[in-house]
């Protein structure tokens, strides 16, 4: 796999249906650092199955990897008479999101309302918002089961860092923090897996 010319390395893109590709959106650079949001769409393109879910591939050796996938929500429409609370409700496209790279630190923001499973290689570091909200539904390096299409499903392949964070869908940007690790402190949440609480977010963005 080559990378394509009209697929940036930066910025943000909006994931469309590909019907007649393996991957609805593909980026394989070998040396290039790749810092992208990848919006996902809160719709079914036509001609896309039902169960279908947003493949996406990407790939490097050895420079860093920065991806946040992105879950937007529907803007209140007054003319649709929608109320917010029933945009809300509109499910989001379920995705398979599989990175593969050589030595590449990598870190990923997976969007608030993830659900499903997260395969890795050797250990991860999981932030304290990703601990706070996505971890309950999620199942973190166990044995692979029967897919589900209503499920997400990420694979990260690396012998670089690997960190999950989380990208808040209700405020339509990165985890707050120092919230989320105030949360961590003085809440109940769930332990990271195999992982105690990272501080060193505490200096960090």
């Amino acid at each position: 796999m080559e990378i394509q010319p009209d697929v940036p390395c930066h910025g943000k893109h909006k994931v469309k249906y590909q019907p007649h590709e393996e991957w609805d959106f593909l980026l394989d650079t070998p040396n290039q650092p790749i810092d992208l949001s990848l919006v996902l769409p809160h719709y079914r393109a036509r001609n896309q199955p039902i169960d279908h879910r947003m493949g996406m591939f990407i790939g490097s050796n050895s420079a860093p990897i920065k991806v946040k996938v992105v879950s937007i929500l529907p803007t209140f429409d007054l003319a649709s008479h929608l109320t917010r609370r029933q945009c809300r409700q509109y499910p989001r496209t379920r995705f398979y999101l599989e990175i593969q790279a050589g030595t590449s630190d990598v870190t990923v923001w997976l969007p608030s309302d993830f659900r499903g499973q997260i395969h890795h290689v050797g250990k991860a570091r999981f932030s304290a918002g990703f601990i706070n909200r996505i971890l309950q539904n999620s199942r973190v390096n166990e044995p692979e089961c029967d897919e589900e299409c209503d499920e997400d499903d990420v694979v990260v392949c690396t012998h670089g860092r690997i960190t999950f964070r989380m990208w808040d869908i209700q405020t339509s940007a990165p985890e707050n923090t120092h919230k989320e690790t105030l949360k961590r402190m003085f809440g109940c949440t769930r332990k990271a897996p195999e992982t105690a609480i990272d501080w060193d977010f505490l200096l960090e963005d």
